[in-house]
């Protein structure tokens, strides 16, 4: 079982590494139209929309990992609130402006998968072990 937590822990890490890098990119495509790669932002959300998209996703990387190299010891607090804020935001996009038939099982998805790490943060030994709890 430990050995599943560490590769969990390492999971989360490139996980929030990946969102911090796509917040980024997508920030700045945002704000200067510089996509290097492929466009990322979604044409049916309004601006406002799209920029608190980005600041979330990018928050949720920094957050992270500036938590998890720090030891700061809430990090699971202040990650369970940056989920529950990317739920909101997932919702609204879901039932406000996204078209593709498969949005009602990608928003289930990602919210279970937010109260899935949260559980790993808040009740794993290696998390606990690491944030000081």
């Amino acid at each position: 079982m430990k050995y599943l937590s560490l590769i969990f822990s390492y999971l989360l890490l490139l996980g929030a590494l990946v969102m911090l890098v796509w917040g980024v990119l997508g920030f700045l495509e945002y704000l200067f139209g510089f996509a290097p790669f492929l466009p990322l932002q979604n044409p049916t959300f309004p601006k406002g929309t799209q920029f608190v998209h980005w600041l979330l996703i990018t928050s949720s990387g920094a957050i992270y990992l500036a938590g998890y190299f720090a030891r700061w010891r809430y990090t699971p607090f202040a990650m369970v609130v940056i989920y529950a804020m990317l739920a909101t935001l997932c919702a609204v996009e879901t039932f406000d402006f996204m078209q593709n038939p498969g949005r009602y099982g990608s928003f289930v998805r990602e919210c279970i998968m937010y109260v899935g790490i949260s559980f790993y943060l808040f009740r794993s030994q290696r998390m606990r072990a690491r944030f000081g709890r």
